[in-house]
């Protein structure tokens, strides 16, 4: 009876010991056939988030704003510079036109009142400028200046005699500021002018009437000219003035202005 208890215990464990094992080894299989599945699993959240941001329609449709925008700005730019270019790359302008100066035309006669005061004379005004650039040239410039003099009491019986003056000058000429429709420059003109202020004094003379000796003197110009363009080739021009004169070695200051029409042919 013992023997037959240990034959059939041993019995029962050659038979379960291999069904044990196979069924570790099948554990084992499968936790390894699971183990890569985990990486995979963890990348896919990670990914979604970086490649949404780069297929959205609203980041597309920004960029796509964005680059229409720079060049519709670009094109601006380049109709803005070749209008410029059309305008300012003339060779030659020539202007005529009017002027105003505010002067003193005498120191006052020997025996009269005081000094004279300073008078009003309006001018006819051409010119011709010769650029190099687009914005340096050289300007010769000439004007024609009338009025007439106020005297006040004095030993004569002549009381606004009919005076006059007559200057050509030279000087170089720049643009400060280019627009297609409108440019600011500086100008500074040096030459001579000559009065005449005794033709209209019936023989009395400089000291007898106050007014300055004809002669031949020094002059300066200094403008600040703003124009207008009504087409490439054709302008309307304004320039403020300081205008300097030394007649009688003496210093006269006047302020005034000067409007033309201005002309503008060739190329640089």
């Amino acid at each position: 009876m013992y023997l037959l208890r240990r034959t059939a215990f041993l019995f029962l464990i050659l038979v379960t010991v291999p069904y044990l094992a196979s069924a570790a080894e099948s554990s084992s299989s499968l936790a390894q056939a699971q183990t890569p599945d985990a990486p995979s699993t963890a990348q896919s959240p990670a990914q979604s988030p970086v490649q949404s941001p780069a297929e959205s329609p609203s980041a597309i449709a920004t960029q796509q704003g964005l680059s229409v925008q720079a060049r519709l700005r670009a094109r601006r730019e380049q109709r803005r510079l070749a209008a410029i270019h059309d305008v300012y790359t003339h060779l030659y302008e020539a202007y005529i036109g009017i002027g105003f100066n505010r002067t003193v035309a005498g120191n006052g006669a020997k025996g009269g009142i005081g000094g004279l005061q300073k008078v009003n004379l309006y001018a006819w005004n051409v010119g011709f400028t010769r650029y190099y650039s687009e914005r340096w040239g050289v300007t010769l410039d000439g004007r024609g200046y009338y009025g007439t003099q106020f005297l006040g009491p004095n030993p004569t019986n002549i009381v606004k005699p009919a005076i006059s003056e007559y200057s050509a000058l030279i000087g170089p000429h720049y643009r400060f500021i280019l627009h297609p429709r409108y440019s600011v420059s500086g100008r500074v003109l040096v030459g001579a002018v000559f009065n005449n202020y005794f033709a209209d004094a019936n023989g009395f003379t400089a000291p007898q009437l106050g007014l300055y000796p004809d002669s031949v003197a020094g002059v300066i110009s200094v403008s600040a000219p703003v124009e207008y363009n009504l087409t490439p080739s054709l302008g309307l021009r304004c320039a403020p003035e300081y205008y300097l004169s030394t007649f009688d070695t003496s210093l006269q200051n006047g302020l005034g202005f000067t409007g033309a029409m201005v002309f503008r042919w060739g190329k640089q």
